[in-house]
């Protein structure tokens, strides 16, 4: 669940969400676990989608979000090592016919540190065979929003 905080740093692409870091998050060292950085991730884009009406609802759930993470990597920069908010700036790089590539970054609230930052690559999956399948108008729209420019590429 992201925090509503009015602030939200103005991008020229793609959408900043902020989402808590809580103490559990934090391994013994008092330094947010590199397996968090994914679930922290998720937790950016849900509301995203879900704000523009591709949401979980058990047996009514879009096809769209019956996705799989093909690929996650990661460059982490400089630790986090505190709760609270964190800014999680993510966007499209493509979007394809039944996969899309994201970017993102982890950033200090006030955007001047870099703490991580990387890509997610998916495949919309037919719940039936697993085999991919094509993204519906419904998602295209949606990821319409969150396309980099290629002049900002």
């Amino acid at each position: 669940m992201s925090n509503a905080v009015a602030d939200q740093p103005a991008v020229d692409f793609g959408h900043v969400e902020h989402v808590t870091v809580h103490f559990d998050d934090l391994d013994a060292m008092g330094i947010l676990h590199n397996a968090r950085y994914a679930v922290l991730l998720e937790r950016a884009l849900t509301p995203y989608w879900t704000e523009r009406g591709l949401a979980y609802r058990g047996s009514a759930t879009p096809p769209d979000l019956f996705h799989a993470v093909r690929e996650f990597t990661i460059s982490y920069r400089a630790p986090i090592v505190t709760t609270g908010p964190v800014a999680v700036h993510f966007w499209l790089e493509n979007f394809g016919t039944s996969s899309a590539e994201y970017g993102f970054q982890f950033r200090s609230v006030d955007g001047g540190t870099v703490h991580a930052e990387g890509r997610r690559a998916i495949v919309r999956l037919d719940p039936a065979t697993l085999r991919p399948a094509p993204w519906t108008e419904a998602a295209r729209a949606v990821a319409a929003t969150l396309l980099r420019p290629a002049a900002v590429a």
